[in-house]
């Protein structure tokens, strides 16, 4: 058999999936927990994976659009595809499995390893969305820590402390309950060659390393927002100590008042 490359095209959305809400619009689709696959004549596949992404596999860029839009119109208020991610695997019967060149190489790809090449390509640009995410909180937390830092102080109206702090922890909790599909699927456990190529991929895509930066600056500014909310609350709490001590002081000029007249 000579060799082929084959390309597995990735797309993220903002938006979680149900696979059972979007199944209608397929129903050519084999649906698991894990994952809806819709077979591609002659051997490709489109994957859509609950946690908002989708990967083609080996399908041609006019066929893949008519099935993105049937995705859409199972779900008209998705957002514009914002994360794109492409790879490549060269299928060779003579070449051992790995990576070389920035490219898989496998003796043969069989249905269930472009399951696993699917499936990481699928996190990768999940976690390439849930990056830009906490990026954006890091850049926003460091100008308040910034401010404090150089001015002493810190915005009076701890309201909008506690929505960002929200927020902050719900990215992390979304990211944490995603990513946690970093877990080695069960097919890799029961063969090797399995095994192999998706440890390959992982290191291919750093997806080990980026979960840990993930969660380690969701912490960080976690820590950082709890740090700010407390130097407001305390000093609220010095102003209100300070309305107490006047309108004791009020009073008492009240009662000279009413005393001396």
């Amino acid at each position: 058999m000579p060799s082929r490359v084959h390309q597995f095209y990735a797309v993220a959305f903002e938006e979680n999936f149900s696979l059972r809400q979007i199944a209608p619009a397929f129903p050519e689709a084999r649906i698991s927990a894990l994952e809806l696959f819709v077979p591609i004549e002659p051997d490709g596949g489109l994957y859509i994976f609950p946690f908002g992404a989708i990967v083609s596999h080996d399908v041609p860029v006019e066929h893949r659009e008519r099935l993105f839009a049937r995705l859409t119109r199972a779900m008209p208020k998705l957002t514009t595809r914002i994360i794109r991610e492409d790879y490549s695997v060269l299928e060779d019967p003579a070449a051992p499995i790995g990576i070389s060149g920035g490219m898989l190489r496998v003796d043969k790809l069989t249905p269930q390893r472009a399951e696993i090449v699917a499936l990481t390509v699928a996190q990768s640009a999940a976690m390439e969305y849930y990056e830009r995410i906490v990026d954006s909180l890091f850049a926003r937390t460091s100008q308040l820590v910034d401010r404090m830092a150089s001015h002493g102080t810190v915005p009076y109206r701890i309201t909008p402390l506690h929505r960002f702090i929200g927020e902050a922890i719900s990215s992390r909790t979304e990211v944490l309950a995603v990513l946690h599909l970093l877990d080695k699927p069960d097919a890799a456990w029961e063969d090797p060659a399995m095994d192999l190529i998706y440890d390959d991929l992982r290191d291919e895509f750093d997806l080990v390393d980026r979960y840990a930066a993930l969660t380690s600056k969701l912490q960080s500014i976690q820590d950082s927002l709890v740090l700010v909310l407390d130097v407001a609350r305390d000093r609220r709490l010095v102003l209100l100590e300070v309305v107490v001590v006047l309108l004791i002081l009020l009073e008492i000029i009240l009662g000279v008042i009413h005393f001396t007249a």
